[in-house]
């Protein structure tokens, strides 16, 4: 046992709080606006780039524009907001930066919808005015999201609030678009994209959703007598572009028909067989149709030999092709053309059900269409490899680590990045055309080389969304300027995000940090789960069981919500929620909150230093050990972001240790009064302080309110983070741990004879040679056990932790009547094993029995022994 004299550090001033600064119970909605306001007017959360605290970072993955609070957000934002609370109190710099993105194809739609409500379009208003609309839409609807992370209680720098289309980040776009266009890791070339036809736009591979579709898969006659093939197609639609066929060079089947010209059904063209390495002979006949125009895969064996690209369908999908076709949606069209080539005998074989993965926008739901197209990527290939070596060489670290692989998965893999879209809300991309095909890229503060009426005009794309989000950790804090903010914060601390976004984000902040800063912009990735159903099942609105956070915020408080959140975070695994947690996480505040009080009630204080170590009763040197195990524990899962670990210590210590177990403890001591109860007062007050502020970062609220009643101090958000003594005491924990054994087996034997809790028993102690001997008057009241008066006859025995406590249940229930019943009950569970016994000792029996049966007749005899054992200890303790 090592002790200090001083086994905790803290002194206070002369505060006493009383009970009657707090009302009777807790109400989360008459508390928590008020003290965010007051935390938000008094500066709490202000970064202070130019003081000379260490800096602890973290910028908020931006909310779209257009979106609300979601269980997603609160669980993250709830563990951001943990994490720089815990560091703000440490003495750090913290600085949790806020702000939106603007989210252009979501905030596009949500005005166009609102356009088409009046009857009008975008093209009805034309580009400027339809921006300025989208500019009006944003500051009157868009940003819902921030006072919902308000009420979530997010302690984040608002004077410091960016949006990705400000002043500052667009300058910071265009510096960057400008530095990669010069350093040719930009360019413009025409290639098959994911192309959208709703949205009307390109999106890149990671915005497009895969799913399970139900499709026909046709076979399709080109061609007549021995210059026939036979192509197999889910998309016969797209055949009205197809420039060739391919077979594998090597497959002897097909040696004569390559370089052969074919007739194209429904057309007036020849198509040439060539041979291409990529057709696998043993897929369908071997024989592939190439429409390079609208396949991702096409369009390379086009490219390889130089065939014509034949685009059949408009931005809309509908067909241009001349001819019966034209006009119709690409789906109208695939039956329509299956129909036409039936009736030539082309059809090999009837329509059948063909199951296969078909990209979805994100968006929008609509099916993809590949499409040649004239846009603007990204050299991936050397930020890519940037951005894995940072990971590699230990600059950023990703937890857990086993995640590592899906980042390197996708970094290592990337293909360019197209970064252009077909609209008007975004950052205009800086590259202006002039009139005998000049192409010049614009940076900031410079002025394009001519006007419209010398026949120059700006490119009419924006850039991919992704594009000024991945700029996020140092556009917001200033750059491209060197700001005292960007040489304080940058490279921030951590990121935390969900790991299904680390192709969207991560990727692509990880890929600007090292190109821009030659530093990645995160020490540490810290990756969560998504959060499910109290079942495990993602949240879908067409499963029905998506949750507003805000009505469990308002049915239960904030600080509810958040410590269930907290309290699934395994980091890197799902989190599943159900509204029962939350219910029992407000059962923990409303614990927390009486318990307090009852203490305040009872003298707690925080005044004047702890007392000397000689001074403390074991009780009290107990508690304090375990607060200081726990405090050192709570640092440690803070620091690993194991926060279902932390959560669960400190639910465990607050609730078991501190309220039903020490609190109890101490009324004996406060009943005496004295020097003892004046010790354990200040203790217990030492103890809520502590605990109240490791709970701090995770519920925030209830800790506040109590915190500064408790104290006195000016506000637990910019208290001191307890520091552990390193006061431990082995004695007295084994000692207390006895004292738990003990009462927990006499109340078990309350309990297995029916006496409520509050029914008093007269009881003969004796406790003479342990450790109990100085807790007698302890006992007696956590047992209510009254003393053993004139008469006193013992008809229960019980030897616990080398002690004995005799009882008296004469007065209390019929001794003679529950030995019977017990001697009955032990019949039967003897018989019950007899019988089990039999069988399972029977050769025969197991020979033919299922399994199934053999396990349930083992199960039975495992209860009758166990239940055995059972009967016999209570009717050895009735005598």
């Amino acid at each position: 046992m090592t002790e200090n004299t001083q086994p905790g550090p803290e002194s206070h001033g002369q505060h006493t709080a009383t009970p009657a600064d707090l009302p009777t119970q807790y109400a989360p909605a008459e508390v928590e606006g008020k003290l965010y306001e007051r935390w938000v007017e008094r500066g709490y959360f202000e970064a202070d780039p130019k003081s000379g605290k260490p800096p602890y970072t973290i910028v908020i993955p931006p909310p779209n524009v257009t979106g609300s609070l979601h269980l997603g957000h609160a669980f993250q934002h709830t563990l951001m907001d943990a994490l720089t609370r815990r560091k703000r109190m440490q003495g750090y710099e913290a600085l949790w930066l806020p702000g939106m993105d603007h989210a252009g194809i979501a905030t596009q739609n949500k005005v166009e919808q609102q356009l088409a409500e009046e009857g009008k379009s975008r093209q009805d208003l034309g580009r400027e005015a339809f921006v300025e609309r989208v500019w009006r839409w944003k500051e009157e609807y868009g940003g819902k999201i921030l006072g919902q992370m308000r009420r979530l209680g997010d302690g984040v720098d608002w004077s410091r609030e960016r949006f990705t289309m400000d002043e500052g980040l667009s300058r910071a776009v265009q510096t960057v678009f400008k530095k990669m266009y010069d350093d040719g890791l930009i360019y413009r070339a025409e290639r098959i994209i994911n192309w959208c036809p709703r949205c009307l736009t390109a999106i890149s591979d990671i915005e497009v959703e895969y799913q399970e579709d139900d499709g026909e898969l046709v076979q399709l006659k080109y061609g007549e007598g021995d210059k026939t093939v036979v192509v197999a197609t889910t998309r016969a639609e797209t055949m009205l572009g197809d420039t060739a066929v391919a077979v594998h060079p090597d497959d002897p089947r097909y040696q004569h028909l390559i370089g052969e010209q074919i007739r194209l059904p429904l057309t007036d063209r020849t198509i040439p067989v060539v041979a291409d390495s990529h057709v696998d002979p043993e897929f369908g006949t071997g024989q592939v149709k190439v429409t390079p125009a609208h396949d991702p895969n096409d369009f390379e064996i086009g490219r390889r030999h130089d065939l014509p690209m034949v685009t059949v369908m408009d931005e809309r999908g509908v067909i241009t092709a001349p001819g019966p076709f034209e006009g119709l949606d690409r789906f109208e069209a695939r039956s329509a053309i299956v129909a036409a080539l039936r009736e030539q005998g082309r059809v090999l074989e009837e329509k059948r059900p063909y199951r296969h993965s078909v990209g979805h926008c994100s968006r929008c739901k609509t099916t993809i269409e590949p499409r040649l197209s004239m846009q603007w990527w990204v050299k991936v290939a050397p930020l890519a490899r940037a951005a894995g070596d940072a990971v590699r060489e230990g600059r950023t670290k990703i937890h857990p680590a086993d995640m590592s692989s899906r980042y390197f998965d996708w970094v290592d893999n990337m293909h360019d990045w197209t970064i252009s879209r077909q609209l008007w809300w975004g950052h205009r991309i800086p590259v202006w055309y002039g009139p005998a095909g000049e192409v010049v890229c614009v940076g900031p503060g410079e002025e394009p080389p001519g006007g419209e009426a010398e026949g120059w005009h700006q490119d009419p794309d924006v850039l991919d969304t992704w594009f000024s989000s991945g700029l996020w950790p140092f556009s917001t804090l200033g750059w491209p300027d060197e700001t005292p903010e960007l040489e304080k914060f940058y490279a921030t601390d951590v990121l935390v995000t969900g790991y299904d976004i680390i192709f969207f984000w991560v990727a692509r902040m990880m890929m600007f940090g090292t190109y821009v800063r030659d530093e990645p912009p995160f020490h540490t990735i810290a990756l969560t789960g998504l959060v499910r159903d109290e079942h495990g099942k993602k949240m879908s609105k067409s499963f029905g069981n998506v949750v507003d956070p805000l009505e469990w915020m308002d049915a239960y408080g904030s600080d509810a919500l958040r410590f269930t959140l907290a309290s699934g975070a395994n980091p890197g695994t799902d989190v599943p929620i159900g509204e029962d947690w939350v219910k029992a996480s407000r059962n923990f505040a409303n614990k927390i909150w009486n318990a307090t009080r009852f203490a305040l009630m009872n003298g707690a204080t925080v005044a004047g230093p702890l007392p000397d170590a000689g001074e403390l009763a074991a009780t009290d040197r107990w508690i304090l050990s375990r607060l200081n195990e726990v405090l050192a524990e709570a640092d440690g899962y803070y620091d690993d972001y194991q926060f279902a670990k932390l959560s669960d210590t400190l639910r465990h210590f607050a609730w078991d240790e501190v309220f039903d177990w020490y609190v109890e403890l101490s009324k004996t001591t406060f009943a005496k009064g004295g020097r003892p109860a004046e010790v354990s007062r200040r203790v217990l007050g030492e103890v809520l302080d502590v605990t109240l502020r490791l709970l701090h970062p995770v519920v925030p609220f209830v800790t506040e309110t109590l915190w500064t009643t408790l104290t006195g101090g000016e506000s637990v958000v910019v208290a001191d983070w307890p520091k552990d003594s390193g006061f431990r005491d082995a004695e007295a924990g084994r000692e207390i741990a006895t004292l738990q054994q003990a009462v927990t087996e006499v109340r078990r034997f309350r309990a297995d004879q029916g006496l409520q809790p509050g029914q008093k028993v007269p009881a003969e102690l004796a406790l003479e040679g342990t450790p109990l001997v100085a807790h007698e008057d302890a006992i007696r009241q956590l047992l209510r056990l009254q003393p053993a008066g004139e008469g006193f006859q013992a008809t229960a025995s019980l030897p616990v932790a080398g002690a004995t406590v005799a009882l008296d249940l004469s007065g209390v229930i019929d001794v003679e009547a529950e030995r019977k019943r017990l001697a009955k009950d032990l019949a039967a569970a003897e018989k019950e094993l007899a019988q089990t016994s039999g069988k399972l000792g029977n050769e025969a029996f197991l020979a033919k029995a299922p399994d199934h049966v053999v396990d349930k007749i083992r199960t039975r005899r495992g209860s009758a022994e166990a239940d055995i054992a059972r009967l016999k200890e209570q009717l050895e303790r009735l005598g």
